[in-house]
């Protein structure tokens, strides 16, 4: 868990171009700590997760999800780009997907068949 967090603390300091010690300077802390809990090394963080989500403008549980945070920069002009999490492919959508191509699969066999009878 402190590795995903570390990886996208890190990552969204870095989308709102913030050096570690701004960082841990607007949260209250050592720039050491604050790099311990990027590295993965602490599990600090978990003190400082109000803080840190208020500063990212992101809620509690998308950094905590294991899912990744994709940083979005619409306007490079912009300080804040946003930050916005994306889920990976859920088991549900493969699933669908799968579905979907065994449907198209029978359908092609059965048009190949159709044609087979009509050319007899």
């Amino acid at each position: 868990m402190n590795t995903i967090v570390g990886e996208k603390i890190k990552n969204l300091r870095k989308s709102k171009n913030l050096s570690q010690e701004e960082v841990a300077e607007l949260i209250h802390v050592s720039q050491s700590t604050y790099a311990r809990m990027e590295n993965g090394s602490s599990n600090s963080w978990a003190g400082y997760i109000i803080p840190l989500c208020e500063l990212y403008g992101i809620q509690p549980e998308e950094l905590l999800k294991s899912d990744n945070i994709v940083i979005h920069n619409n306007n490079t002009s912009c300080k804040y780009s946003g930050a916005y999490v994306i889920n990976n492919l859920s088991d549900k959508l493969i699933e669908q997907y799968e579905k979907r191509i065994a449907e198209k699969d029978a359908f092609i066999e059965y048009l190949q068949k159709t044609i087979e009878q009509l050319r007899k």
